[in-house]
């Protein structure tokens, strides 16, 4: 004879393992589907970033990148666009304050120089005098050599410009590309222009104030300064083709420059 009793339990028992096995089924495909939702969902978004700067869309200087990469993503660029805000802020307020006191109070260099090392070596002086008498250590003054390895790198970096400098100039005096001239024509005048408005440390704290403000705007509004960078960009090419077609094009053709490339 069957025990009743335990054929229910039996079967009661069954029924908890089945319904566990179904619930616990029914967290593994749970938790299957949400990790494929997850990484689908990740990588539409790293589509969507990509795609971003995939280069479709029009963007300033036609960069391909973020402008924080367009920086070099390290800690200069992290400078510029404020990631590191107290660096940035102490930069431009030490700008400021120099700017001020030259500019504004009449400061002048050798003067500034003279008084910061007189007031720098009269406080190390006398602490290093008084702190016997308050019971302190005295100060350690560590023994600063400059590498060599660094000023060959900045001497280097400086003929490397140079050089580079001159080749461009040599480009442009020679005649034969006659757009390059008159880009450093006109990039030469405006900056002449904008030179005599300003004396040159005022000149110097504009642009610093700009690289340091301009960027951080344009990473925060990108979007709709390229857009109008677009419009800016055909209406220019629009207005270049008319003037290549009616001028350009039209100026006679100079017979020293066949000489110059055949010699």
């Amino acid at each position: 004879m069957s025990d009743p009793v335990g054929d229910d339990g039996g079967g009661a028992m069954s029924d908890a393992v089945g319904v566990g096995s179904e619930s616990f089924e029914e967290k593994i495909q749970e938790a299957v589907h949400s990790y494929h939702h997850n990484s689908s969902s990740s990588s539409s978004s790293s589509d969507s970033e990509d795609d971003k700067f995939s280069g479709e869309k029009f963007r300033l200087f036609g960069r391909e990148k973020p402008v924080h990469t367009a920086f070099g993503g390290g800690k200069y660029a992290d400078i510029i666009l404020w990631r590191n805000k107290q660096i940035s802020a102490g930069l431009l307020a030490g700008s400021t304050v120099i700017w001020l006191l030259f500019e504004w109070i009449g400061y002048h260099v050798l003067t500034f120089v003279c008084h910061s090392l007189i007031l720098s070596l009269a406080v190390l002086f006398l602490w290093s005098n008084l702190s016997s008498f308050l019971h302190k250590a005295p100060l350690h003054f560590p023994e600063v050599v400059l590498p060599e390895d660094l000023f060959m790198s900045i001497a280097l970096l400086l003929r490397d410009r140079i050089n580079q400098a001159f080749v461009i100039f040599r480009e442009v005096a020679s005649g034969n590309d006659i757009k390059k001239f008159l880009y450093a024509i006109v990039g030469l005048w405006v900056l002449s222009v904008v030179g005599s408005w300003f004396h040159f440390l005022t000149l110097t704290y504009i642009i610093f104030v700009m690289v340091l403000s301009v960027p951080l705007l344009y990473e925060m509004h990108e979007d709709q300064v390229d857009a109008y960078a677009e419009k800016a960009t055909v209406e220019i090419k629009k207005q270049y083709t008319v003037v290549d077609e009616k001028v350009f094009q039209k100026l006679p053709k100079v017979p020293f420059l066949k000489i110059n490339k055949q010699h």
